[in-house]
């Protein structure tokens, strides 16, 4: 009885959940394959696929840590700001990704104690 009630239960809630319909990373681009991924919003990570996002996230990391000369990578802190990104991007759909970024990073260094130079 108890296991018909919450199989029920679970089936309930997953149809009443919006269907969202998500945008490949792909449709972003222009003619020539390219996206100006400083021109890329929140609302588009947020709306693509789950490996979209990921490699999105992973290749912004890759151009900051670039900018920054930096060749070292921290596994467990780099998944930690994607996921943190991502989520981000989530509540704040009208950000752009690169603006989402900064306050992650930024939030992340001041969590670790590390200050920046100006």
């Amino acid at each position: 009885m108890i296991r018909n009630v919450l199989v029920t239960s679970i089936l309930m809630s997953a149809l009443i959940q919006p269907v969202i319909a998500q945008t490949p990373l792909s449709a972003y681009a222009d003619d020539k394959g390219y996206i100006d991924v400083q021109k890329m919003t929140c609302a588009q990570l947020a709306g693509t696929f789950q490996e979209d996002a990921d490699m999105l996230t992973t290749w912004y990391s890759g151009w900051y840590n670039g900018l920054a000369h930096k060749h070292l990578l921290n596994v467990k802190r780099a998944k930690e700001a994607e996921h943190e990104v991502i989520q981000y991007c989530k509540a704040n759909q009208d950000k752009r990704i690169i603006e989402a970024i900064a306050v992650v990073f930024k939030d992340m260094r001041a969590k670790l104690g590390i200050e920046m130079k100006p």
